[in-house]
């Protein structure tokens, strides 16, 4: 069954690379969805794919790349999209 979350990551995410961090983490993980930065500093992702790919996905968001830190993921429930493929960088 698949899964759908929207996760809002704040702290130091914007410029050191923490989209494309997660982008690569999506696909290794067979996550679908994408991510992109808000105004108030903080990466907004939606994510969709099977339980446990989501948590592995999620586990790897609260590391982050090197010289991110992450201060806190607020997690909501979404609806999946049927025709998502792929990890986009917005």
């Amino acid at each position: 069954m698949i899964a759908a979350k929207r996760l809002i990551v704040t702290g130091r995410v914007q410029g050191v690379g923490y989209r494309w961090f997660a982008s690569r983490a999506a696909c290794s993980r067979n996550v679908s969805g994408w991510a992109r930065n808000l105004p108030d500093g903080s990466v907004e992702l939606y994510a969709q794919g099977t339980d446990s790919a989501l948590l592995s996905f999620e586990d790897a968001l609260r590391q982050g790349p090197v010289g991110a830190f992450v201060d806190d993921i607020e997690y909501h429930e979404a609806s999946a999209q049927e025709d998502l493929e792929g990890f986009d960088i917005r």
